[in-house]
């Protein structure tokens, strides 16, 4: 067992990732439905887009529905290319590659990487389109991979990429009892007609790996209240502390350091909402200057920490006692009042935020599996 893990098992105890009950229980009921519900549109799909969040490549992968997923026609999207390490992303391509995998990373936002996708599914459905005048492509993914994005992307390029006579209406392919979220039909091709499936995000009733649940927690796949937001910010700190990445931002300077003023003199308000996407705001740019320098003192204060720490980080203990040192450095960072009442969960908070908005950098959290030799 890896040191990250046996820390990350420490602090959570005996919690465990399951529907039936423990200390978390982040499996709803209409998921249990819409499993069922995915299980039988399966069966009529031509080809499956199966959507992976491209930092977890295979814990994002819904285990249960594997099985059905590889005797279908599929093509691995792994969508926010743009949070994932490239030099590591090439890796997973071969893995997937040697597993006879159609595989593909792509940013559900760009017009060109979805325009890619298509050409693949146009590709992998050549053989039916000749003989089938209806073809149903589903997409499917545990929630938070950015399937609905995806949806939306093939939807303003329908008109361009597909010779659509109508014009491009949701298709309600029936209500089904107990589903919270129905599955829904996009018509987006005419000759052959051409049905896009969205499908609500569901997770496995049961994950035997409690790394696979923090990894999905990190990734926003599970709600932060479900495990809780200090919980995941020390698996993060752990694996960052494994990997030696704070001992890569050694040479992070901001502004002041450098002399450089901010262009307003109204200190700007930092809020961890401000890192999100918002295209109809125009960003500000004293805004993104204070945010930038918030970011390089969150990286020099974990650098700082790690490079003065006399422990093994390869032990449970020390690296536990390093994650507090950390989270105190984190606190100053982010400028969060020492008194504050609930300071902790304020600092897991933003430190999660910077991390799923890429502004801690690129990262692949998953570990490329060996890939066996060629008979």
């Amino acid at each position: 067992m890896s040191a990250s893990r046996k820390v990350v098992k420490k602090a959570l105890g005996d919690m465990a990732f399951n529907c039936g009950g423990g200390a978390i229980n982040w499996f709803p009921g209409h998921m249990a439905a819409a499993t069922r519900a995915i299980r039988d549109r399966l069966k009529l799909a031509d080809l499956v887009i199966e959507v992976r969040d491209s930092r977890i490549p295979l814990s994002s992968a819904n285990a249960d529905l594997q099985p059905q997923l590889s005797r279908k026609r599929r093509v691995i999207a792994l969508n926010k290319k743009d949070l994932a390490n490239q030099n590591v992303m090439h890796k997973w391509i071969q893995y997937f590659d040697s597993c006879k995998q159609d595989c593909l990373p792509i940013n559900a936002h760009s017009r060109s990487s979805v325009q890619k996708l298509l050409g693949l599914v146009e590709l992998k459905l050549k053989e039916v389109i000749a003989r089938e005048p209806t073809l149903l492509v589903m997409v499917v993914g545990v929630p938070n991979v950015g399937k609905s994005v995806l949806i939306n992307s093939i939807h303003r390029l329908a008109s361009s990429r597909f010779p659509v006579q109508e014009k491009m209406k949701r298709a309600t392919v029936g209500p089904l009892p107990g589903v919270t979220q129905d599955i829904a039909g996009y018509k987006i091709a005419h000759r052959p007609s051409i049905y896009v499936l969205d499908t609500p995000g569901v997770l496995v009733p049961s994950i035997p790996d409690i790394e696979t649940g923090l990894k999905l927690a990190l990734a926003g796949s599970v709600k932060d209240s479900v495990v809780g937001e200090e919980r995941i910010v020390q698996y993060l700190l752990a694996v960052l502390n494994i990997r030696g990445t704070p001992f890569l931002w050694k040479h992070s300077n901001n502004r002041k350091s450098e002399g450089i003023q901010y262009e307003s003199e109204e200190k700007p308000v930092y809020s961890p909402k401000d890192l999100l996407i918002n295209r109809r705001k125009p960003p500000n740019t004293s805004d993104l200057i204070y945010i930038e320098d918030i970011v390089t003192e969150v990286k020099r204060a974990l650098f700082v920490v790690l490079s003065e720490f006399q422990g093994d980080v390869e032990d449970e203990n020390n690296l536990e006692l390093l994650i507090e040192q950390q989270f105190e450095a984190l606190q100053k960072a982010l400028k969060i009042p020492h008194k504050a009442s609930e300071a902790r969960l304020m600092v897991s908070k933003k430190f999660l935020t910077l991390f799923r908005t890429g502004k801690l950098g690129p990262f692949i959290l998953d570990d490329v599996p060996d890939i066996a030799p060629a008979s």
